[in-house]
């Protein structure tokens, strides 16, 4: 059985082999640098107030110091959870990418080309603009 054609019946011709490479460099490329910055939080978890002070003593920070500490902990906690999605989603991307390289760069609901600029930009899009307008703004 053959999956059904999301174009609405419009046969395109898939994305080159050239414009496939782009992507997935680019798609590389981010999950890179996502993983590099997830590693940073790994060090900002592992330390503990007095070691990341340098005191290694037993004494208590003052109260403050240990408030101010809490809210950097939350704000990496924060980021480092924002960085993982992005970094799902990307690849979730280069999934699409490896295995149904022929629907690559369609929206996944209405199955039109996703604009290239799009793509440039946020190369993880299911999207196209349209589609993405009416999501958000469902939302609301």
């Amino acid at each position: 059985m053959t999956s059904p054609d999301v174009t609405g019946g419009k046969k395109s011709k898939p994305m080159s082999k050239k414009l496939l490479a782009h992507f997935e460099k680019r798609l590389l490329e981010e999950r890179k640098r996502v993983v590099k910055e997830l590693g940073n939080y790994t060090e900002a978890f592992g330390t503990t107030p007095q070691s990341a002070d340098g005191d290694l003593s037993s004494y208590s920070f003052h109260m403050a110091d240990q408030g101010t500490d809490a809210m950097e902990r939350e704000k990496a906690f924060l980021f480092a959870s924002q960085e993982g999605r992005f970094l799902w989603h990307i690849d979730e991307a280069l999934r699409r990418l490896y295995r149904t390289p022929e629907t690559f760069g369609r929206c996944h609901n209405c199955g039109e080309e996703i604009a290239y600029e799009r793509l440039d930009a946020l190369p993880h899009a299911r999207f196209c603009i349209a589609c993405k307008q009416r999501e958000e703004d469902g939302k609301r």
